[in-house]
């Protein structure tokens, strides 16, 4: 159960950090949404770092697949 609350954690701080960037890109949003869309990149990463090594491959292959 730790496992699904941490890759929906996740996938939420990418969410938010890739629309930051693309806010300040495509809608010209100011430079500062940059800020919290690191931040929450950072988060992305960091939470995927303390994923189970049991079920990362298997979760990395299902979100690759839906991701392409």
């Amino acid at each position: 159960m730790q496992a699904i609350v941490l890759y929906f954690t996740a996938a939420f701080a990418e969410i938010a950090g890739c629309f930051a960037f693309w806010a300040w890109y495509r809608l010209d949003k100011s430079p500062l949404w940059l800020v919290p869309g690191m931040a929450a990149l950072a988060l992305f990463a960091y939470l995927l770092a303390l994923s189970p090594a049991e079920h990362a491959g298997r979760a990395y292959a299902v979100y690759g697949g839906i991701y392409i």
